[in-house]
């Protein structure tokens, strides 16, 4: 084992990374929307929750791959391998995660103004999380 156990741990941090500042995103958004609907006196929608959670779960892919990096990496893969398949996908499954936190933060705001269209925005931020599980599956088969 040798410094392909950098992988390891950069596809938690990566995608950890990426979730942190989708949600962050996400959730800024949220909260201008509550507000917006506490000023006017109007419920404000709970919903929003979803939009500011959606990126969090990049992470768990983050957590699955790291694990499969780390049981290769004990069998003795190649660290090329390894290294690659870490900081790439981590990088890529952040990358959705953080694009998912602006489109929830989209989301949230329209959803607040129109009161309508929850599950189009929900389809949407599915469509972006896609991305991080088609990378995920797709190096569980590399690393595995």
């Amino acid at each position: 084992m040798g410094f392909g156990l950098i992988g390891v741990g950069a596809a938690m941090a990566l995608a950890a990374v990426g979730s942190a500042i989708g949600a962050g995103t996400a959730g800024m958004a949220a909260i201008g929307a509550w507000k917006k609907k506490f000023l006017q006196n109007k419920p404000a929608p709970f919903m929003l929750v979803a939009f500011v959670g959606a990126p969090l779960t990049q992470t768990i892919y983050g957590l699955i791959l790291m694990n499969a990096i780390a049981a290769s990496a004990e069998a003795g893969g190649n660290d090329w391998l390894l290294l690659g398949a870490g900081i790439m996908g981590g990088l890529a499954m952040g990358a959705s995660a953080w694009f998912q936190g602006k489109a929830g933060a989209v989301a949230s705001d329209a959803l607040a103004e129109s009161g309508k269209g929850f599950g189009n925005f929900i389809l949407v931020l599915g469509l972006i999380e896609t991305v991080a599980l088609f990378v995920m599956v797709f190096l569980l088969g590399v690393v595995g």
